[in-house]
């Protein structure tokens, strides 16, 4: 067994433990309450994303090389996404989104661990391209955080709009649901992760470009990766653009924003995931 796998499945623990930590005061609450995660807890995360950060470096640069499948490319996202969570939460009262947030990092941490199949990346020596694949997993790591939010966002709604439930009939999932920052809180934090992640897969295109002149000649391969990432950037710059002259928000947002992730998600995952999984060529990619 890899260093990878192991230390894979030792952050999945991890994560698995502080989910169960969160929600487990819930299952016996009389009363929907904030959740605070508290500094031990604050500081027990950040230990289980160095143990994630590990072995994603271990899984994605054996000897040097780069080495990457569809569940590594999950788990950087996710990886880099709890670091942004992580970083926010110091400035802003947020600890709720972990209660969707750490089941996530369980999942996918896991998923690398069970599934550590992939292809190994030609041109690994290029600089340029390492880059190039750095800033495309920042971009995607933030915005699969946006949708994890978004999602998260529009069972809130969903719940505002129901009609008031006998505290004897609420279930754990509403008490998560109201132990949640307000809406106008994420939806700050939401339109903040848009931005940075819509700037920085702008970079991933132009980057990715550079790189392409590089070493095929070709400014722009159509390829699916490309249509689907370009697909990505036009929504979330539409979002965007609808935003700040329309006032977007709400419904329209979220639509846009799951729209635009699964784009995202299409363009590399997607495929892998059939060529890794299900037609077992990951090792030919």
């Amino acid at each position: 067994m890899s260093a990878g796998i192991v230390f894979h499945l030792l952050a999945a623990l991890a994560y698995a433990v502080l989910a169960i930590a969160l929600w487990r005061p819930l299952a016996g609450a009389q009363e929907g309450g904030p959740v605070s995660a508290g500094v031990v807890r604050r500081v027990c995360l950040g230990g289980a994303i160095v143990l994630h950060g590990i072995g994603l470096s271990q899984a994605v640069t054996p000897n040097h090389g780069l080495f990457l499948g569809w569940a590594l490319a999950l788990s950087a996202a996710v990886w880099l996404g709890l670091i942004v969570f992580w970083l926010e939460s110091l400035v802003m009262r947020i600890d709720g989104l972990l209660l969707i947030l750490l089941p996530a990092a369980t999942l996918t941490a896991l998923l690398a661990g069970v599934f550590p199949g992939g292809h190994a990346v030609d041109h690994a020596n290029n600089e340029l391209l390492r880059i190039h694949l750095l800033i495309a997993l920042m971009a995607y790591g933030l915005i699969t955080i946006a949708a994890l939010q978004a999602m998260l966002m529009a069972a809130l709604d969903r719940q505002l709009h129901r009609p008031v439930q006998p505290e004897a009939t609420r279930g754990i999932f509403d008490r998560a649901l109201d132990s949640m920052p307000p809406l106008v809180v994420q939806e700050v934090l939401l339109f903040r992760l848009i931005w940075i992640g819509f700037s920085i897969l702008t970079l991933t295109i132009l980057t990715g470009s550079v790189v392409s002149m590089r070493i095929s000649g070709s400014f722009m391969p159509m390829d699916h990766k490309t249509l689907f990432t370009l697909l990505s950037w036009v929504t979330f710059g539409g979002l965007l653009i609808g935003r700040y002259t329309r006032g977007w928000r709400g419904r329209i947002a979220l639509r846009w924003t799951l729209v635009g992730f699964a784009f995202l998600l299409l363009s590399y995952t997607g495929s892998r995931f059939v060529l890794d999984v299900i037609l077992q060529r990951g090792q030919l990619g």
